[in-house]
């Protein structure tokens, strides 16, 4: 009996060990990239704080560089010196940094949480796993506010109100890149939704695009932060802006302000995690516990509770309910909602992978005239 009872407190002794050696073997610290403001605090509230509490000697720092990502992690990469842990970018940007090695490749089955029901996470989050080197985490959308004491009595309904500083004068917020401007220019130039893309990859397309802007560009202020269009829109100093819905729904529903969404051609696209290459294996260890944890069913379904932002798993869904603070039902906040997806354009991931560089140059030399 004695002997018994020995071998079963060394075995115990053995296993604590071994945990803590495997614990030893994972690193304290993680730098996690994002995009600030609303979306990142959703993701220390949903993701960070409940690992944290399970893992308190884990040390969390936030870098909100995610709209530098690709630039950034070509230099660290040609430097032999990466910083990053983990980082948020579109879907465009997780296709280019797998193309080009600088993001590990995903095992679904083994790196991600199944849910909770024994489906597997290939098949929760399906189509949205659109890169070998992509984890997602949520479908958002690129689209407008504007200020409802600034339109008249007849607010916009259509897209191509942006276009049109005649029924509505004033300053326009567009982001600083030709991402979703080439195409909304297109399609407010009478160009099919379904031929966007055949037109946008031709010199010509560029052109005509560039062509449209040109109409507005005088009325625009160029934001590079989706916190500046919340914030000239909330100032009043434009009349309409573009940005992510969620900073839209918290400078709408959180602070109050006169400012209404306009759906229409609202661009989709998801968001999600790449993991660098060419990290230690400790950091590497830490990195996956985390990714695992983050993405399971709950934690994408937590996220909502914050802002207004889809999950990207099918299982998470159900589990939307409501704000955490305001109290009020998220799911008609959601850019997939009926009600607002109405007019969709949906975002083409692997165009903007293979033209994003040429057109990026060609768009910034345009800006600079």
């Amino acid at each position: 009996m004695k002997l018994t009872k020995t071998l079963l407190a060394t075995t115990a002794l053995t296993v604590a060990a071994g945990s803590a050696m495997a614990e030893s073997h994972m690193a304290s610290d993680m730098t996690l990239v994002s995009w600030g403001g609303a979306y990142q605090s959703s993701q220390q509230k949903a993701y960070v704080e409940p690992y944290q509490a399970n893992n308190p000697g884990v040390n969390v720092v936030w870098d909100e560089s995610s709209n530098e990502a690709v630039a950034k992690l070509r230099a660290m990469n040609e430097a032999g010196n990466i910083t990053w842990d983990l980082v948020d970018v579109v879907a465009s940007d997780a296709i280019r940094l797998c193309d080009e090695g600088l993001a590990m490749e995903i095992d679904p089955a083994a790196d991600l949480a199944a849910a909770p029901d024994g489906t597997s996470a290939e098949d929760d989050f399906g189509d949205l796993l659109v890169s070998d080197c992509f984890i997602p985490q949520i479908v958002y959308s690129t689209t407008f506010g504007y200020r409802t004491d600034m339109v008249g009595d007849t607010p916009p309904t259509s897209v191509c109100a942006v276009f049109d500083t005649e029924a509505y004068p004033g300053k326009r917020a567009l982001e600083k890149r030709p991402i979703n401007n080439m195409e909304w220019a297109l399609l407010c130039d009478g160009v099919a939704k379904e031929d966007v893309y055949d037109v946008l990859e031709t010199p010509e397309g560029q052109d005509q695009a560039l062509a449209k802007l040109d109409t507005i560009k005088d009325d625009v202020i160029w934001w590079s932060a989706g916190a500046d269009t919340p914030q000239l829109l909330a100032d009043g100093e434009v009349v309409m802006g573009s940005t992510y819905n969620g900073r839209l729904f918290s400078v709408i529903e959180e602070q109050d302000q006169p400012v209404a969404m306009l759906w229409d051609a609202q661009v989709f696209d998801l968001d999600g995690w790449i993991i660098p290459a060419g990290l230690s294996d400790e950091r590497l260890a830490r990195v996956k516990d985390f990714v695992k944890f983050a993405t399971d069913t709950q934690r994408l379904a937590d996220q909502a509770k914050y802002i207004s932002y889809g999950p990207a798993r099918q299982s998470s869904a159900p589990l939307v309910g409501q704000h955490a603070e305001l109290g009020i039902d998220m799911a008609p906040h959601m850019p997939t909602d009926p009600n607002n997806a109405t007019n969709t354009f949906l975002y083409n991931y692997e165009f903007w992978a293979d033209y994003r560089d040429d057109i990026d140059a060609k768009f910034q030399a345009w800006l600079a005239q």
